[in-house]
């Protein structure tokens, strides 16, 4: 829990720095390009969360992956918060970074889970009743197919659902049944 608001903290320090230099897009490409490269090395993360890795060594392997590829504010973010100590939750704040400009853009995910693939109308009607409801300028739709789902969908947007599914309505019918509420 500490790490998570160390790692905010870190991210909004960020994202103000980057706002002050005019340079918030494309530092959130630098976000972006660390978590993908965590994501397809998890063995950076677990040398960064190392506290045996000397600071010098995880400097050099951050530079070495990252130098010329990114801002210049982005490596010198990455050199203070290793030479902090820090390096543990330099992926956690990537995220956290990452999340904050969605906020900040009204940028939306919505998950989507449905038993067969949207339709273009489909995720053209989600995305507005998304931006109407949630008020968001942006969403971003991931989709996800279940075939258990016999039909309908499941769509959850941060911490809310909406079970459209036709399998959620025959178990809720099925309850009704048990009950005798029918």
């Amino acid at each position: 829990m500490a790490e998570n608001k160390a790692a905010s903290r870190y991210a909004k320090s960020l994202i103000d720095l980057s706002n002050e230099r005019n340079a918030l897009e494309e530092i959130k490409n630098d976000m972006v390009l660390l978590v993908q490269v965590v994501d397809q090395n998890p063995e950076l993360e677990a040398i960064l969360k190392n506290p045996i890795v000397p600071l010098n060594k995880k400097t050099g392997i951050l530079d070495g992956l990252f130098v010329g590829k990114v801002n210049e504010v982005t490596s010198a973010f990455f050199k203070l918060v290793v030479n902090k100590g820090r390096s543990a939750i330099l992926f956690d704040t990537a995220k956290a970074f990452l999340a904050q400009y969605n906020a900040i853009k009204g940028i939306v995910t919505a998950d989507v889970t449905s038993a067969t693939e949207l339709t273009a109308e489909s995720r053209a009607e989600i995305e507005a009743i998304v931006k109407k409801e949630i008020g968001a300028n942006v969403v971003v739709i991931k989709e996800k197919v279940n075939d258990k789902l016999i039909g309908g969908f499941i769509l959850k947007v941060g911490d809310k659902q909406f079970d459209a599914s036709i399998a959620s309505s025959l178990n809720k019918l099925k309850k009704e049944f048990a009950q005798g509420i029918v």
